[in-house]
């Protein structure tokens, strides 16, 4: 009696972009039991052979996203491409009938990232983006003190970004290095942590003498976000010394008390006492160690399970494209801003 076959996985993943940052999908992939990987796709076919290599696969190897897809019978793409290709990539897939799971930002363009949303719509499948910096043990806590109150309604909230990576290859060569490429991320953690979105928003990019980029690497923006609260953006990609966490660190100001977060770090509340000292010229406040506790994984493993989890329950992803396009939003609101010099309503973006 021959052995029965083995079940089909729930997930025929087609990997696209076989880079450095590619590795960190196939790792994932690979520690699922739901999901096969079917085809590496890659202009350059040197750079598919060398993933397949590299972690013993036995894949198809293509150079061409459709013929993989329809060669393999495929139902998801793993976007791990650069930003000019994601659009391409997500419509290409989309019409095929395979889910997307991309890396960020979603587009290269809003124009682009909001025909994609709108198509992924149209055709009734689902385009999550990679926003791993949502899933740390610190900023769940740090929302969580936020949601229970402590610090009361935030007014004022302000993140610190300086850090000198030298990268070389395609930042290097961006028009907004900083903006687009990383600052997407602290702009959707001030969205996730204060469940607001953007009004308006006033920047300021420029690229100080001593950078090794071509594009802007600085920036200060001003945000006014919709819960009536203003969020203050200052970073560097060319900061040299005296590094912030890749996190960001965090002053957020409320009605009862501040929210501080290094980045690193567990977050902590100061907040104002129960009952005030009647003519006190300054209270003294008390401090407040979060209580709500994350037990999920961090990071990129994070935001996968998230994203999988999504799809098997038939539901919008946390980082579904949809709530994505906000964080799109601010990053290319503040860099028209910068462009005109101005402040910009991000509904004339949108």
């Amino acid at each position: 009696m021959s052995a029965a076959a083995a079940p089909s996985k729930a997930f025929r993943a087609v990997q696209v972009g076989c880079g450095n940052m590619s590795k960190r999908w196939i790792k994932n992939a690979l520690s699922r039991e739901d999901v096969e990987i079917v085809a590496l796709v890659d202009i350059n076919p040197a750079a598919a052979e060398a993933m397949a290599a590299e972690y013993n696969l036995t894949c198809a190897r293509f150079t061409n996203l459709e013929e993989a897809i329809r060669s393999t019978n495929a139902n998801l793409v793993m976007d791990v491409t650069i930003p000019e290709v994601h659009k391409s990539v997500v419509l290409t897939a989309t019409a095929l009938g395979c889910d997307v799971l991309g890396e960020k930002p979603m587009a290269a363009s809003m124009k682009d990232a909001a025909d994609m949303k709108a198509f992924v719509a149209e055709h009734n499948q689902s385009y999550a983006v990679m926003q791993n910096r949502r899933y740390t043990k610190q900023i769940r806590e740090a929302r969580g003190l936020i949601e229970q109150g402590v610090i009361g309604q935030p007014g004022f909230i302000k993140a610190d970004f300086f850090l000198g990576p030298h990268f070389g290859g395609f930042r290097d060569a961006m028009d907004n290095p900083l903006i687009l490429d990383m600052a997407i991320h602290t702009f959707d953690q001030a969205r996730f942590l204060l469940k607001a979105d953007p009004v308006s928003v006033y920047c300021h990019e420029f690229n100080p003498p001593h950078s090794w980029y071509r594009g802007n690497a600085s920036a200060i923006c001003i945000f006014e976000l919709s819960d009536g609260s203003v969020f203050s953006y200052n970073g560097s990609w060319c900061a040299e010394g005296a590094s912030t966490s890749w996190e960001s660190a965090w002053r957020i100001m409320g009605s009862k008390g501040t929210l501080i977060w290094d980045g690193t770090n567990t977050p902590y509340a100061e907040v104002l006492p129960a009952e005030l000292v009647t003519g006190a010229h300054r209270n003294e406040c008390l401090r407040v160690e979060p209580t709500a506790e994350w037990t999920g994984r961090e990071g990129h493993d994070g935001c996968f399970d998230e994203m999988f989890a999504s799809l098997i329950e038939g539901r919008k992803a946390e980082t579904d494209c949809s709530d994505n396009l906000n964080s799109m939003a601010m990053v290319f609101g503040a860099i028209e801003s910068a462009k005109r010099g101005e402040k910009v309503l991000i509904s004339s973006v949108m």
